[in-house]
């Protein structure tokens, strides 16, 4: 069920706030942008009215994009007054083209919010009345069933935005708190009755970058949450490896200036401090240096961070701005109202972001692979083969390491810049588009294989630490090894793995790591 909600002030939402909606908080619109939409839709109306003032001869009539023309390639095409509702209508049922399986609830439930605030700022012409229904179906958990499939990321998003209005107005289906129904019934179910569009907001509605960037939220957020067990597992695998934590020291990283490197540095020293395995080894270690899996971590990990920080921006710009096409500009000081037309629906920077964020997360994973593959590896870790005290008659954690390859793997060609793509559509009308959709769609299968991954670290570098015995790790690093032990025991004799795979994973995607260490800083981007 939707938590209480919080208010909604429309161009000025917090990252902080659109994480609390992905993870189930509810928005209510600040009131304060009731007078931007009433101006809005008044606009409109004296927009048509102008366009089909009574008695005109509608042969010389001026044409207002998406209220009194055709859509695309079809703009030339003049409609008459009495057909603008079903215009309107015609381009939701038309539009609703979408294949492929559903989005997450969690990421339409963001879209629907980001399309919420994108509306409230009054630029669209939306009337209060629809903008009202949509606050209504987002508190209320009735949830538009939207295929994921079938955007490119220019003229908006217009497929899965179509499937989410398509609701509005009674057709299709949505996800309620008592499972998923026909939208009527699920409107009804919640008090609520379907809208008749008026002249404009079929393609307010439909044109804008929300599924795009809802998307693209959703995997930075999980992107967050990768980065922050990653250093939590990355440092407790350096401990069990019996590495150094002199290149975490500040002056290294304070002369290098990058921000994020300092921050991870700062972090992996934190949660090393007090170690005895640390300790144990200060002096009389023949090595010289570490491998650059456990000695450079503040330098790649610092750069995904500061990747992310970067990505963060242009979403929290994104999310905050008004995407629509045409753009309504009410008449002051003697100026005539105007809707003008122009592009602001081409989803590029939320494309460019989603690479961010890709390329990431496939580099969290790739790093922790290799403290992985250094662990199982004797020469490497001096620690027991594949980290069984029985190697031979046992294989320990030789196959996870094997997973752990193929996870990183698959995301590295997945990596693969979605922005540099480009295909035409609508009969060339729209003939650049930036295919930010499904380079943002692939942030969450990325995300969920970096997880697996980390979680693999995990019980390799709990594990590691085992063997160190009695000798113990440092205070915040025990609570992340006693936070898995208390689900997956050592390995002694090999088992069946699974079990102890999934609790692990289980436990990284829901954030448990991060909150074994509350007083530990680990840096984020929200």
């Amino acid at each position: 069920m939707p938590s209480s909600p919080f208010t909604l002030r429309p161009g000025y939402v917090t990252l902080a706030q659109w994480r609390d909606i992905f993870r189930g908080a509810a928005p209510a619109l600040d009131p304060a942008c009731a007078a931007a939409v009433a101006a809005g839709a008044l606009a409109v109306e004296r927009i048509v009215g102008k366009a089909f003032p009574q008695g005109f001869d509608l042969r010389g009539n001026e044409p207002v994009y998406g209220i009194n023309t055709g859509f695309g390639k079809l703009a030339s095409v003049r409609i008459p007054a009495g057909d603008l509702e079903t215009l309107q209508r015609n381009i939701v049922l038309s539009h609703c083209a979408g294949v492929g399986e559903a989005s997450p609830v969690a990421v339409t439930r963001l879209m629907m919010a980001l399309k919420l605030a994108s509306l409230a700022q009054g630029a669209s012409g939306i009337r209060p009345a629809t903008l009202a229904l949509l606050e209504a179906m987002l508190a209320r958990g009735v949830i538009p069933v939207v295929p994921a499939q079938g955007s490119v990321g220019a003229s908006g998003d217009l497929a899965p935005l179509s499937h989410m209005t398509a609701v509005m107005i009674g057709v299709g289906e949505a996800d309620t708190p008592t499972g998923r129904k026909p939208a009527l019934e699920a409107l009804a179910g919640a008090g609520l009755a379907p809208v008749v569009l008026g002249p404009k907001e079929g393609l307010a509605l439909l044109n804008g970058t929300q599924f795009s960037t809802a998307n693209a939220l959703a995997g930075l957020f999980e992107a967050e949450r990768l980065f922050q067990s990653a250093l939590l597992t990355g440092a407790l695998a350096t401990d069990a490896a019996k590495g150094t934590d002199a290149p975490f020291d500040r002056r290294i990283h304070t002369l290098r200036k990058h921000k994020g490197q300092i921050a991870a540095a700062d972090a992996l020293r934190e949660l090393l401090a007090g170690s005895a395995i640390r300790a144990s080894h200060l002096s009389g270690d023949e090595r010289v240096q570490d491998p650059y899996c456990l000695r450079c971590q503040p330098q790649v990990m610092g750069a995904c961070l500061d990747l992310l920080h970067h990505a963060a921006s242009l979403l929290e710009t994104e999310a905050n701005g008004v995407s629509d096409n045409p753009l309504i500009f009410p008449g002051q000081d003697g100026r005539p109202d105007e809707a003008l037309s122009g592009g602001n629906f081409h989803a590029e920077p939320v494309a460019f972001a989603a690479d961010m964020i890709a390329m990431a997360i496939c580099e969290i994973g790739s790093l922790a692979e290799r403290r992985i593959a250094m662990l199982v590896d004797p020469a490497l870790s001096g620690l027991p083969a594949f980290l069984t005290p029985k190697p031979g008659l046992n294989s320990g954690f030789m196959i996870p390491q094997v997973t752990a390859a193929a996870l990183v793997s698959e995301n590295k060609q997945r990596a693969f810049p979605a922005s540099v793509d480009s295909i035409p559509t609508s009969a060339n009308q729209e003939d650049h588009v930036s295919m930010a959709a499904h380079g943002a769609r692939r942030l969450a299968p990325m995300a969920d294989n970096a997880m697996a991954v980390i979680a693999i670290e995990w019980l390799c570098a709990t594990q590691g630490c085992d063997f160190h015995a009695p000798l113990k790790t440092s205070a915040p690093l025990q609570r992340v090894s006693a936070l898995l032990r208390a689900q997956v025991p050592h390995l002694s004799d090999d088992r069946h793995l699974q079990p102890d795979l999934n609790a692990a994973i289980r436990m990284v995607r829901n954030g448990d790591l991060a909150a074994a260490v509350p007083g530990v800083n680990l840096p984020g981007v929200a």
